[in-house]
This record gives structure tokens, C-alpha cells and sequence, in this order.
């Protein structure tokens, strides 16, 4: 009798822990084998590459995922977003989809689960394109490249205005001041193009060491500052300089394959637009990530792998070509891709980007690693943007 009253004890003590769980003892959401929302923040423009994926996703597996949300906010606001959810104890976002910009911060900071080595096996390095696997590098461990290309810095132009367009540095700097603010780029923490033309610059001038910001880039630095007193200012985005472009405020802008392309097709700028790419540019490669932040839910980590793996099958990497940055996988060729889309970037190729590559006349770099990058994100808005940043 005493054992079985104590046995009705435990089991009115365990349904009563069990209520008060329900009731709030504990964070809410969907629990090992339900389907969970992917709650995700898009700081780098990287949906309108891959959200076709995620939606594919979803509707082959709706027993994995009843929900997507999505949010956008700046590149340089996401690392503290993300850690305010963590110090709070929660995760209100499991998916990080971000360029090299805020990708390089998170990273540093250790906000994101590794995910190499762990998860080599899953993500075999060997299915990468090369350009693909410098970006993974890149990312210390912590991120996936998602989409790739060789990136910039090339300049956009509008031919009307800039009828002969300058060749070299030099000339270019010359055009600027000749011609005071024609030319617009964007905050490097903010822009793929803006920071193509930071990273690209050492390289195209002949710096003594283009990978090292802090003691290599004398020249860049220099550079950098006399071209800004031929500019009105610095947006906080790529957006507002192809809106200026397209308004004929600007005459020439930075650009990179994918905000040269995407543009135009989408009636953005003028189709007639045309790039010049300066002698001595070497390429510095281009890519976005996703990343999963720290505290996230192992359930749910489980099923972002699973869309991870999925997002690098061959059938769904080529759609990516339709944003005009294109695959990571190696095997996702351009004629695998479906005819619409092998028409449509047909249509908006341009025949110098056929010449980026080993043995071709540009050569390709890896983006600066991201302490390096961070560094020189920071150096540019101390002593270049200073106070010619407007913020939009």
C-alpha cells in the first residue's frame, strides 16, 4: 500500500511538470518530429538567389517545415541583433542568409554553430566549384556558401555621358575630377560593389600586399581618399547608386557581375548600360552564405542541414543562375539549367566575363579573410566615409 501510494505521488508530481512546461516553463515551439518555421534574416540580398530553394524545400517536405518568415535588415546591424536574441535566451531566428560583409563579423564573433569540420561528410568540399570552396574557406567554418561568381570590381557606365570611358587608375581618377559627382559607390560594410572596389583597388594600383589591409594598401588608402573629394557622398547601399545611375544623376558607378547583369534585366538601369574594367584588375570572388545562429534548437538545426544538402542538389543549384550570380556546385552547369533561364542569362551575358578565370586575361582572388575584412570595413568608415555617409 505505502508503495503504491508513493507511485501515484510520482506520477501527479510528473503530470503537474509536465502542465507547467506546457504552460510557459519552458520555450515554445515545434519539438523533434513536427514540422518547424524557418524564421530567417536576409541581410545580403541573398533570397532573391536562393528563395526559389527554400520554397522547393518547403513543398517537398511539408512534414519538416509548416512555415517560412522572412525578414531583411542591414548587413552591419545583423551581429548585434543576433547576439540580443542570445543574451536573451532565445531564437527568434535559425537562418542567416548574408554576404561576405556581416558573414566575416558573425564569424569572428563565434555567433554561429561550426559547421566544419563536423559536417564534411554532408557537404562533401570535392562537389565545389573552386571559386566555391575559397568562399567556404573564407567563412572560418561557421558559414555555407550558398551562391558564387568571380565577382569585380567592374564599373558601370552610362555611354551616352562617358563616351570614352578611362582605361587605368589613373585615368579614371582623372575623369573623376574632371567630372565631380558623376561617380557613386556605396559604403563597403553595406555594398558588394562598394567593397569590390576597396579590395579590388591594392590589386589594380599594385600594392605590396593586397591580402593585408593594415600594412599593405599604402596606396589604396591614398587612392581611396582623393577620389572621395570628387564625391558627393556614400549611400548605405547598392540600391540607392543604381537608382542615381538610372535618374542620370551618376554617370558611372561600381559594379560586380551580379549588379551589372540583374540590373539591366530587370529594367533597374538602361539595358544600353555598358562596364569598363581597369588594367591590372584581378576578380575578387563574390558570394553569399547562410549561417545558423548559436542556441538554435538541435530539431531544428537538424532540419536546416537537411535544406542545406538539398539546396546543393544540381537540379535546384542552377536556378540560382537566374539572379546572375550562379552555382556553387561544380556539376550545376549553365545547359542543365532550364531553357527559360539559359535564355534569360543569355540575353544579359557579357563576352569580358568569359575571360575571368586560370589562363584568361583577369585573374581571380579570394575576398581578404574576415579579420582582415573587418579591419578594413572599419578603417574605410573611419577615414574614408567619415562624414560623407548619408544614411537612407
Amino acid at each position: 500500500m505505502h508503495r503504491r501510494a508513493r507511485f501515484l505521488w510520482l506520477v501527479a508530481v510528473v503530470s503537474l511538470v509536465s502542465v507547467g512546461l506546457a504552460l510557459g516553463g519552458a520555450p515554445q515551439g515545434a519539438s523533434a518530429g513536427q514540422p518547424i518555421t524557418i524564421s530567417i534574416l536576409d541581410n545580403g540580398g541573398d533570397y532573391a538567389s536562393t528563395g526559389v530553394i527554400i520554397e522547393n524545400y518547403k513543398k517537398a517536405n511539408p512534414d519538416k517545415v509548416k512555415e517560412i518568415k522572412l525578414q531583411r535588415g542591414p548587413a552591419p546591424e545583423t551581429p548585434a541583433k543576433i547576439k540580443a536574441q542570445q543574451d536573451a535566451g532565445r531564437a527568434d531566428i535559425n537562418l542567416i542568409l548574408t554576404g561576405q560583409d556581416a558573414g566575416s563579423v558573425l564569424a569572428a564573433n563565434k555567433q554561429l554553430i561550426e559547421l566544419f569540420p563536423k559536417y564534411d561528410k554532408m557537404f562533401p568540399k570535392d562537389e565545389l566549384k573552386e571559386e566555391a570552396k575559397i568562399l567556404q574557406d573564407e567563412g572560418g567554418g561557421f558559414l555555407i556558401p550558398t551562391v558564387v561568381n568571380a565577382g569585380g570590381p567592374v564599373f558601370v557606365y552610362n555611354p551616352k555621358r562617358v563616351p570614352n570611358p578611362p582605361k587605368t587608375a589613373a585615368e579614371f581618377l582623372a575623369w573623376a575630377k574632371a567630372n565631380p559627382k558623376r561617380f557613386l559607390y556605396a559604403r563597403p560594410a553595406n555594398s558588394g560593389p562598394g567593397r569590390s572596389i576597396m579590395c579590388g583597388l591594392p590589386f589594380i594600383l599594385g600594392d605590396k600586399a593586397p591580402m593585408d589591409p593594415e600594412k599593405g594598401w599604402d596606396k589604396a588608402w591614398a587612392y581611396m581618399k582623393e577620389l572621395g573629394q570628387s564625391m558627393e557622398y556614400y549611400p548605405t547601399g547598392t540600391l540607392f547608386t543604381l537608382r542615381e545611375f538610372a535618374q542620370e544623376q551618376r554617370w558611372m558607378i561600381a559594379g560586380i557581375m551580379e549588379w551589372d547583369m540583374k540590373p539591366r534585366a530587370e529594367g533597374v538601369i538602361p539595358p544600353d548600360s555598358k562596364i569598363v574594367i581597369l588594367e591590372n584588375t584581378t576578380f575578387i570572388i563574390d558570394g553569399h552564405y547562410w549561417g545558423i545562429p548559436k542556441g538554435v534548437p538541435q530539431h531544428e538545426v537538424d532540419v536546416l542541414l537537411d535544406m542545406m544538402k538539398f539546396m546543393r542538389r544540381v537540379d535546384q543549384q542552377v536556378l540560382t543562375y537566374k539572379a546572375f550570380i550562379g552555382p556553387t556546385i561544380k556539376a550545376a552547369t549553365l545547359d542543365k539549367a532550364p531553357e527559360d533561364i539559359r535564355k534569360y542569362v543569355g540575353e544579359f551575358w557579357r563576352p569580358e566575363y568569359d575571360q575571368i578565370g586560370p589562363g584568361k586575361k583577369y585573374k581571380m582572388a579570394s575576398q581578404l579573410p574576415f579579420k582582415e575584412l573587418t579591419y578594413a570595413m572599419d578603417r574605410w568608415d573611419r577615414e574614408i566615409g567619415a562624414q560623407q555617409i548619408k544614411k537612407q
